[in-house]
């Protein structure tokens, strides 16, 4: 188990809502934590009457031998203390541990030749205690874990007829590599990453990192000392947000992967259109226009105040795009925009797009 990778993957899913931005807990939203797979005391779930759960199952397919070791590492925030309450057996064998606060419980079920079900529940078994962001990373010692997402078709019957309550398993770890499973309490495909882009967890759900940084730096002195009292997790994320270079901020701004599977051919419209090689010329008035020439802008379309206000000025060609429908789309910076250099960093307001034939000579 490549233990790095898996860490930062559960660690991701340990703190998602633990502290929600700004970061302060003077602030409404951060009087509860939001954390996902909290589980509750078993009477104050009986009493609650609601969807909050005291347990969590996860059941996942197994093939290989049953001398193989299994192990099971439960995983949760105990008053914001990262917790971790290990289980080792055999494939064949059913283990029950029981720790403070709670109990891990594994078993397995023969389904087929070579093949087991493997049970793995987590149980609140305190009276006052809360497991929040409880989930399990599961790895076998030999054989493999079956994806449960895309399980083979001799097996699909079979992995639809797991019962999985509060918790979704995903192979975990090198894209592949099939011995170690997240029991996650959030829904994850199969081999998730964290974007090789990012600094570090911003902890707040669905976050966009490049917005949250930014606004974690208009936050004021006194906001920011607030931040720095709320705990340790509000104050890392302060002091990383501060401390980031520029250049790591524009890599925050966005980033193109490859879209085309491996292989010779692309599976989608979509990917012939994305790996395309890029123009690099645009003609115009019978002379081929590159990137850093001078044009004339002559908006045609007066779709907004900015065909308006930017006719007959001068700008200077910053790209040259196509897009899903291969139409041409020239992209500019006017030549004496004061924020003409936010432009070439691509960010909107300062960065126009005309058709060839809405520019000049000039």
């Amino acid at each position: 188990m490549d233990r790095a990778l898996v860490d930062r993957i559960a660690r991701s899913v340990l703190y998602e809502g633990y502290m929600l931005y700004p970061y302060r807990t003077s602030s409404v939203k951060n009087a509860k934590r939001w954390t996902f797979g909290t589980l509750y005391p078993e009477h104050y779930v009986a009493a609650a009457g609601g969807s909050d759960r005291s347990n969590f199952q996860a059941e996942v397919l197994y093939a290989g031998p049953p001398t193989a070791t299994a192990s099971v590492l439960a995983r949760f925030l105990l008053d914001g203390v990262e917790t971790e309450v290990p289980l080792e057996t055999t494939i064949a064998e059913a283990r029950r541990h029981v720790f403070a606060n709670g109990e891990i419980s594994f078993a397995s079920t023969p389904v087929a030749a070579g093949t087991f079900k493997l049970t793995i529940t987590l149980r609140n078994t305190s009276d006052t205690a809360e497991l929040a962001s409880a989930h399990a990373v599961i790895s076998v010692s030999g054989g493999e874990l079956v994806s449960m997402t895309d399980p083979p078709a001799a097996l699909a019957a079979t992995a639809s007829e797991c019962v999985n309550e509060g918790v979704w398993p995903v192979l975990i770890g090198a894209p592949g590599v099939r011995g170690t499973m997240l029991a996650s309490p959030i829904i994850l495909p199969d081999y998730p990453e964290v974007a090789p882009e990012s600094a570090g967890d911003l902890c707040d759900a669905t976050e966009i990192e490049e917005i949250l940084t930014l606004r974690i730096l208009t936050l004021s002195d006194e906001e920011k000392a607030e931040v720095r009292a709320s705990g340790r997790q509000a104050r890392e994320i302060l002091e990383r947000a501060e401390s980031l270079p520029a250049e790591h901020l524009m890599k925050l701004h966005g980033t193109i992967r490859s879209l085309a599977p491996s292989g010779n051919e692309p599976w989608s419209a979509w990917d012939t259109w994305a790996n395309r090689p890029a123009s690099q010329t645009v003609q115009v008035g019978g002379v081929a226009l590159k990137s850093g020439d001078r044009v004339r802008l002559r908006p045609s379309k007066r779709a907004d105040i900015f065909d308006t206000a930017l006719n007959g000025r001068t700008a200077i060609i910053a790209g040259i795009e196509e897009d899903f429908e291969n139409k041409v789309q020239v992209a500019v910076v006017v030549e004496d925009d004061p924020g003409r250099d936010l432009g070439e960093m691509r960010q909107t307001g300062h960065r126009f797009f005309f058709s060839p034939e809405e520019i000049e000579l000039p």
